[in-house]
């Protein structure tokens, strides 16, 4: 992901703000390669993921027409959450980490609701083996994992 203009302030570095922008794109990217975008999700499950809290580590700045890696790995997934370790990447720099709890709500009143069968069994593929047989069995507990690089999405 390009830096632009619109990205940063009168001294050209990203806005803190827009890091979580960046967030959530590669939050949509991960779902929609696992074959759901928030235009099927609000139509076909009438439901939506919304952020419910984050955590957010600034290291350095990102610069005017730097080019970011940013990555997003399921951590954990409950009956009605999910947590993302998140992190933006400048080549080999770790510039931003942050934790990203989102909460699947119902798109008529936003009260929780249950992760649709379908949505958790294909957003499992995306969790650690450990954690994905904890799901399938049905007995995932929160549990808190470090926090770690991710890869590109």
């Amino acid at each position: 992901m390009r830096v632009y203009y619109q990205d940063t302030d009168a001294a050209g570095v990203v806005f803190h703000a827009t890091y979580l922008d960046f967030f959530e794109r590669a939050r949509m990217e991960w779902m929609r390669s696992r074959g759901f975008d928030a235009r099927q999700l609000a139509s076909g499950f009438r439901v939506a993921f919304v952020v419910r809290q984050l955590e957010v580590s600034y290291f350095k700045p990102a610069l005017l027409d730097d080019q970011l890696q940013v990555g997003a790995v399921l951590e954990t997934m409950g009956r009605a959450q999910l947590t993302f370790a998140q992190t933006i990447r400048r080549g080999s720099e770790t510039l931003v980490c942050a934790t990203v709890n989102v909460a699947c709500v119902g798109i008529e009143n936003f009260k929780p609701v249950a992760i649709p069968g379908v949505v958790r069994e294909s957003l499992a593929d995306g969790v650690a083996p450990a954690t994905r047989d904890k799901i399938q069995a049905g007995r995932l507990r929160r549990e808190r994992k470090p926090h770690r690089l991710v890869n590109n999405v």
